[in-house]
């Protein structure tokens, strides 16, 4: 299996395109596996010229797991993050960016296109901001700037992050609850078939069905707070891209993380909600491919 060590654990991996072109480092979002990105959506990235490289974050899909952390209480979390309180993790957001910069290591590559979806796009704006020189562009997808006062989820939407799982052999009842997460924060201008959604839920269940993870994923969030001042200090080139209906991060995220970062651009698209629905893979593929090009030329880099 393609894993290797990195930042202290296994982190799994795969890559598509040639070895020799500019990398690009999907990074993907709250518990939610590398597989995320579609394999469609990874091939089109790749005949556009780039060495597509997806992996399982930590605590999730085939990497390393922190079930000997203590028990997370993820309301009493939200509790202390509302009241401004800090926040005890057994990791945060800076740690995620270093496996993933572990993991360019570890590959042998020394800047990468970071390109980072909803907690992915946190990770790859601390990694961006903490780790430049190792950065040819970044790319933040529905995501935000962790600003407190930006508008929160919607209730539905919100009931998500904290709703009790079904125990892990529960596998139809797991599917379910999997598919109804992704009706409630999907894209009302491109939604998903029923069979095709079935289809992404039944295939994550099946690889690896870690509840666990996603407390302390969603911990690290918490713990992290604001990314606003960081943000300031982002020195490449920038695209940020967000549903106009999401929601998740309402689109007042994606603006803010563009304001923040210097020159960056923000390209909102209508009826995109909190996912990569397959209709609109040919529409990012667009946006991210002529972003990293316009970056590489810009900076001279073959």
């Amino acid at each position: 299996m393609p894993t290797v060590r990195a930042n202290d654990i296994d982190i799994f991996y795969d890559e598509v395109g040639a070895a020799t072109a500019p990398a690009i480092l999907l990074i993907m979002g709250l518990g939610t596996q590398m597989i995320a990105w579609p394999e469609a959506f990874c091939g089109r990235l790749a005949d556009r010229g780039f060495r597509v490289i997806r992996f399982d974050n930590r605590d999730v899909g085939l990497s390393t797991k922190f079930d000997h952390a203590p028990k997370v209480d993820v309301g009493a979390a939200f509790v202390r993050a509302f009241m401004g309180q800090p926040i005890a993790a057994p990791y945060n957001l800076d740690d995620m960016a270093g496996d993933a910069l572990g993991l360019l290591d570890a590959l042998g590559i020394a800047k990468a296109h970071i390109v980072g979806a909803s907690m992915g796009g946190m990770i790859a704006q601390t990694l961006a901001a903490r780790h430049g020189s190792r950065a040819r562009s970044l790319v933040s997808i529905m995501s935000s700037s962790g600003d407190p006062r930006l508008p929160q989820a919607q209730p539905a939407a919100a009931a998500t992050l904290t709703a009790t799982r079904p125990s892990g052999d529960e596998r139809e009842a797991s599917i379910q609850f999997g598919m109804n997460i992704l009706r409630t924060i999907g894209s009302p201008g491109y939604p998903i078939p029923e069979a095709e959604l079935r289809a992404r839920v039944e295939r994550a269940f099946d690889r690896s069905h870690h509840p666990s993870g996603i407390a302390r994923q969603l911990l690290a969030i918490l713990a992290s707070g604001s990314r606003v001042a960081l943000l300031k200090t982002v020195a490449v080139p920038t695209l940020v891209l967000h549903g106009q209906d999401d929601p998740l991060v309402p689109v007042a995220g994606g603006e803010d993380t563009a304001r923040h970062v210097p020159g960056a651009t923000l390209r909102i698209i209508p009826g995109w909600g909190h996912d990569l629905p397959t209709s609109l893979i040919p529409t990012l593929v667009e946006a991210i491919a002529g972003h990293c090009q316009a970056a590489d030329r810009s900076a001279g880099s073959p």
